[in-house]
């Protein structure tokens, strides 16, 4: 049984990431640091700094949600496009989706020393996003206790992560949260525009009771 390219980036992840936890030097060479970037022209820093995470909790967290989303629109892009060009997509989409969630952060910091980050944050929230385009209706559950349609989690998601992002005093990137939902719902929407007339569809069939 051949793997999904979603576990096999899983399994990267978590390799990367221990070894990050092993070795400080590494840590602070991948970490994204907006200032550094800059300075040293050490661009690869969006796509490392994905590659880490801050703590055991962080990395499953961010890779247990992966693992069920990332599926989905492997899957979707798969049907859509054939094995050869919808893993190349698939990739594309995770990768760039990490890429482009940052931007947004490197332009407000790139000149804070202090200013540090990582984790896949963006790349599983595009793909969160993306899966609530592609099925809006499937459920989705808080820790086992709340379960709502994906587009009304994904609403609230996005309201909060607006909020908390204009506050900007916690600590989390909710930037990256943002432009990372934002690009998986419009990845999805180019490469298969049907999708939204569906997405639209399948809202206003939905009854709450």
């Amino acid at each position: 049984m051949d793997l999904s390219l979603t576990v096999i980036l899983i399994g990267i992840t978590a390799l990367t990431s221990y070894q990050a936890w092993k070795k400080p030097d590494l840590l602070n060479r991948w970490m994204f640091t907006p200032f550094l970037i800059k300075k040293h022209n050490q661009w690869d820093r969006f796509v490392l700094s994905g590659l880490i995470h801050k703590d055991q909790m962080h990395l499953l967290f961010n890779m247990f949600t992966f693992y069920f989303f990332g599926r989905v629109v492997e899957m979707f892009l798969l049907y859509r496009l054939g094995k050869s060009i919808g893993l190349a997509a698939f990739l594309l989409f995770y990768i760039g989706a990490i890429v482009i969630s940052d931007l947004p952060t490197y332009l407000k910091h790139k000149e804070n020393y202090h200013y540090r980050a990582l984790g896949a944050s963006g790349g599983v929230a595009a793909a969160v996003f993306a899966s609530i385009i592609i099925m809006p209706l499937s459920d989705i559950c808080l820790f086992g206790l709340i379960c709502l349609p994906g587009f009304v989690l994904g609403l609230l998601f996005l309201i909060y992560t607006i909020v908390q992002a204009k506050k900007g005093n916690d600590g989390i990137n909710h930037d990256a949260h943002l432009y990372g939902a934002l690009f998986g719902i419009a990845f999805i929407l180019i490469m298969s525009p049907q999708s939204g007339i569906h997405f639209l569809e399948q809202i206003k069939s939905f009854r709450p009771f």
